[in-house]
């Protein structure tokens, strides 16, 4: 039905969600036709936050775009560097210390828990619960305050350098670490199993909202966790390794159904997998330089070349085409969110207003990534 039909139509009515709506986090704005409670039609409206992010790094020498990165996906900052500087580390043939990937690794982990604990918190306060985000961003500061120390910054990091990373880390920074991954484990059960994940009020309210499916992820390009969700364990990290992830051990957490109660339990098992990762890189951190030196002034080699990372929210690609200048010719970035985003009018037809704030949640969107 579309608009011009609702209105003559007395059951039902257009409503406005967005874009000023606590729950979009963001300036989002969703067209929603209406029939009582239930959605008819959802239609996500974008563009309200826009930078060509994408124009700008085709407008300056390539370590000009780097700040750019963290500027997305806020949340995966640290990922973001590792993926930009990936990729020109492949196209010029840069090589990179292997304590350096040592050290990517450990604050990409540490960044991805901290975004898994934002989204825990941030989730259930849509939902009305407001106790669990006291605890996640009690966790969440002392990650933070971790990556500041070694970073000088605590949320848009632009840290991870062509060669290397920009400033090598010590023993206070190991040890910070390892208290906190007791910290965590230790409030695993306690806090986040005892008080959420096994609150019959909390799974009553999740268990068999929204369905993702294997096929609607394939049509759509759904990535991260809606898509493991699913029972298809695809993960950037084992399915296309990059860096030193193949050295180390740990699980790529799937489920079956593909309601929010199962994207909800891969994320807290995820992070869980973070900490096996993190303690992994710590026992074995190589000593060595943790940056190689590169020339002043590095020209990109005409071609073209593409990276892939796992991000907090799923696959991120860069893509860039050079005509052998410093100043990339083409940059394109293919961002989770986006793709993720695309399956909420299939998704949440005929479903509850009250169950769309869930969905958006479940999806775990960061708008200036779509609006990149």
């Amino acid at each position: 039905m579309t608009p011009e039909a609702a209105k003559q139509d007395k059951h039902t009515f257009v409503l406005n969600m967005g874009p000023q709506h606590p729950s979009t986090h963001g300036v989002m704005r969703v067209i929603l036709e209406m029939d009582g409670e239930h959605i008819l039609e959802p239609e996500p409206v974008l563009g309200y936050g826009h930078r060509i992010q994408e124009k700008m790094g085709e407008a300056r020498p390539w370590p000009g775009f780097m700040p750019n990165t963290s500027r997305m996906d806020y949340l995966s900052a640290m990922i973001y560097n590792h993926g930009y500087v990936s990729l020109i580390e492949r196209m010029t043939g840069i090589e990179v210390p292997r304590r350096a990937e040592f050290i990517r690794v450990i604050t990409d982990e540490l960044n991805r828990i901290q975004s898994h604990l934002l989204w825990l918190g941030a989730f259930l306060l849509d939902l009305g619960a407001f106790t669990p985000i006291m605890y996640t961003f009690d966790d969440r500061e002392q990650i933070l305050d971790i990556l500041e120390d070694v970073t000088g910054s605590r949320l848009t990091y632009c840290y991870h350098r062509v060669g290397g990373v920009a400033r090598d880390i010590d023993e206070k920074f190991v040890e910070r670490t390892r208290a906190f991954i007791a910290r965590l484990r230790s409030r695993f059960k306690p806090i986040y199993y005892d008080l959420v994940t096994s609150n019959i009020i909390f799974i009553k309210r999740v268990k068999d909202v929204v369905s993702f499916t294997p096929e609607l992820a394939r049509r759509y390009g759904l990535t991260g966790p809606p898509l493991r969700s699913t029972g298809i364990s695809y993960d950037i990290r084992k399915n296309e390794p990059y860096s030193i992830y193949p050295e180390f051990d740990f699980e790529v957490p799937v489920g079956t159904k593909g309601d929010c109660l199962e994207v909800y339990n891969i994320r807290v098992a995820e992070m869980e997998q973070s900490l096996r990762i993190i303690e992994q890189a710590l026992d074995r951190l190589p000593e060595g330089p943790f940056r190689n030196k590169i020339p002043r002034k590095v020209k990109l080699p005409q071609g073209d070349a593409t990276f892939s990372v796992e991000t907090a929210r799923g696959e991120l690609t860069y893509y860039l085409v050079s005509d052998g200048s410093d100043v990339p010719y083409r940059l394109k970035i293919r961002v989770p969110s986006f793709s993720n985003l695309s399956v909420l009018q299939e998704l949440c037809r005929n479903m509850l207003l009250s169950d769309l704030v869930m969905s958006l949640g479940t999806l775990d969107l960061v708008i200036p990534e779509i609006d990149r």
